[in-house]
C-alpha cells in the first residue's frame, strides 16, 4: 500500500490517487527531502514514468520513512548502474564527445537517461562490440591489464594466405615497437580470415599483430568482450543488458576465464 500523504493544493493523499486511477493526479510524484515543507511536485509525463513509494516500518524508536523510486532508481538518489552492448560502425568514434563533430557511440544510444561512457575503444575504421556504461569502477576493472578480460577480433587480411608459421608467431607472441604481446588465441577461418583473441589493450594492437607477420589487415570487428558475444546485434544498434550479463561482465572483471554468458 503507498504511504499516505497530502498532495498540496488539492488535500488529496497518495494513496487516494492511486485509488482513483485519475491520470491528473497519477503524473506526479514527489522529490526532495519527502517532508510536506520541501516536496516538489512535478509532470511525470515529463519522464514517462510511474513512482513507488516504500514505506519502511519504525524499529527501536525510528521515525517511518518512506522512500520513492522511478523504474528501480531512487529519486534524488545515484543513477542506476547501466551498461549498453553497442554495434560499432565504421566511422564512428570511441569516445563521447568529439572535438571535431564526428558521430560517437554515445550518440548511437540516445535514450540512455544517464552519461554513458565507452568501455576502452575501437578504432574509427574497426566495427564489432563495444560497451557503454555508467558504472566507472566496473569500467575500469574491464580495462585493467590484471585481469586479462578477453576480447575477440575476426580479421581480414592481406598479403595472401596466413601460412603456419605467421599463425605460430600470433599465438606465441609477437614484437612490437612497445614490445611484445603476450601469447594469444588464433584461428584461421578461411585463408584470409583469422579470429583473433587478445587479452591487453594496446593501441591499435591487432592491426600492428598482422603487420608484424606480413598480413596487414584491411577489415578488422569485434565479436566478442569477456563473456559477451556480439550476436546478431546490427551494425548501429544497441541492446540494454541484462542483470545476468552485468554479473557474468563483473565476474570476468575479477579474474581471467570466466564462465560465458547466455
Amino acid at each position: 500500500m503507498p504511504a499516505s500523504r497530502s498532495d498540496h493544493g488539492t488535500g488529496t493523499s497518495s494513496t487516494a490517487i492511486a485509488a482513483t486511477g485519475n491520470p491528473s493526479l497519477m503524473a506526479r510524484k514527489a522529490v526532495g527531502s519527502g517532508s510536506p515543507s520541501s516536496s516538489t511536485w512535478v509532470s511525470d509525463a515529463a519522464v514517462g514514468l510511474w513512482p513507488t513509494y516504500t514505506t519502511t516500518a519504525a524499529s527501536s524508536g525510528a521515525p517511518r520513512r518512506t522512500s520513492i523510486t522511478v523504474d528501480g532508481s531512487a529519486v534524488g538518489g545515484p543513477p542506476r548502474r547501466v551498461v549498453y552492448a553497442v554495434h560499432k560502425p565504421a566511422g564512428v568514434v570511441s569516445t563521447a564527445h568529439d572535438t571535431h563533430g564526428r558521430p560517437t557511440v554515445v550518440d548511437l544510444v540516445p535514450g540512455a537517461g544517464t552519461r554513458l561512457y565507452p568501455v576502452g575503444r575501437l578504432d574509427a575504421d574497426t566495427t564489432g562490440l563495444i560497451l557503454l556504461t555508467n558504472d566507472g569502477d566496473l569500467a575500469n576493472h574491464l580495462m585493467h591489464p590484471r585481469y586479462e578480460v578477453p576480447r575477440t577480433y575476426r580479421a581480414k587480411v592481406g598479403g595472401g594466405a596466413v601460412g603456419d608459421a605467421a599463425l605460430r608467431a600470433l599465438r606465441e607472441g609477437v614484437e612490437l615497437d612497445d614490445g611484445r604481446t603476450a601469447p594469444a588465441r588464433v584461428r584461421r577461418l578461411r585463408p584470409d580470415v583469422l579470429e583473433i583473441t587478445i587479452r591487453e589493450g594496446r593501441k591499435r594492437q591487432v592491426r600492428r599483430m598482422g603487420e608484424a607477420v606480413g598480413h596487414p589487415v584491411l577489415a578488422l570487428r569485434r565479436v566478442s568482450f569477456g563473456p559477451l558475444d556480439l550476436g546478431d546485434l546490427a551494425a548501429g544498434a544497441h541492446r540494454r543488458l541484462s542483470r545476468a550479463e552485468i554479473d557474468a561482465l563483473r565476474a570476468a572483471s575479477r579474474g581471467p576465464r570466466a564462465p560465458r554468458a547466455r
